[in-house]
């Protein structure tokens, strides 16, 4: 069970308003390194809504000396080192990789990508399959829910105990056994592009 966990916040509803992300990497089912960092969002796109400080804490003057997006970028492409990526709901943090990275002017990276919310759907059975209770349900208790390090911290914890269970090898092999889909975002030549697993 290799692969990079990532999280972001928003400043408001455009997907190209990251301004924070929290990454963890995890080799054979064990979190090695972590980081988290501020992103100031690009223009158009920085305006901080009441309703998402609200919701992470996160204000204006928090990122006002943070790099932006096509300033950080390739240090999250570094970290993630060629691995699949997770995220809960995943649809939504590779969209704001698709649009800061539109937003800012750069290519979209290339990631293959597992959503551990559709995983814990098929793992657990649950009244919700939010971030805290999917978290709860793979022992990961009494985190900072909506700070991006704790949350991706937690999206770790819930594939790790995903795959124990599972008893898969890899992330690919617990997506086939949970029928879940291996998604890729980026230019990514079909030739090297991770299987699509249904």
């Amino acid at each position: 069970m290799n692969f990079t966990a990532i999280d972001f916040e928003t400043a408001n509803s455009s997907s190209a308003s990251a301004c924070s992300v929290g990454l963890v990497k995890v080799r054979d089912g064990v979190v090695v390194d972590k980081v988290a960092w501020f992103i100031r969002p690009p223009a158009g796109h920085s305006e901080f809504l009441y309703w998402n400080t609200r919701i992470h804490g996160i204000v204006e003057s928090d990122v006002a000396d943070a790099r932006t997006w096509d300033e950080q970028l390739p240090d999250l492409i570094e970290f993630a080192d060629g691995d699949h990526l997770v995220a809960h709901n995943a649809g939504f943090d590779m969209g704001v990789i698709r649009a800061a990275s539109a937003a800012t002017f750069v290519e979209t990276p290339s990631f293959s990508y597992l959503c551990s919310l559709a995983v814990a759907r098929k793992t657990y059975h649950l009244d919700s399959y939010k971030l805290p209770v999917a978290a709860m349900a793979a022992g990961f208790e009494d985190f900072a829910h909506h700070d991006a390090l704790a949350d991706a911290e937690a999206c770790a914890a819930i594939m790790v105990h995903a795959g124990r269970r599972h008893e898969a090898d890899d992330l690919a092999h617990l997506a086939v056994l949970t029928g879940t889909r291996v998604g890729v975002i980026g230019p990514v030549p079909v030739e090297h592009a991770p299987a699509v697993l249904q």
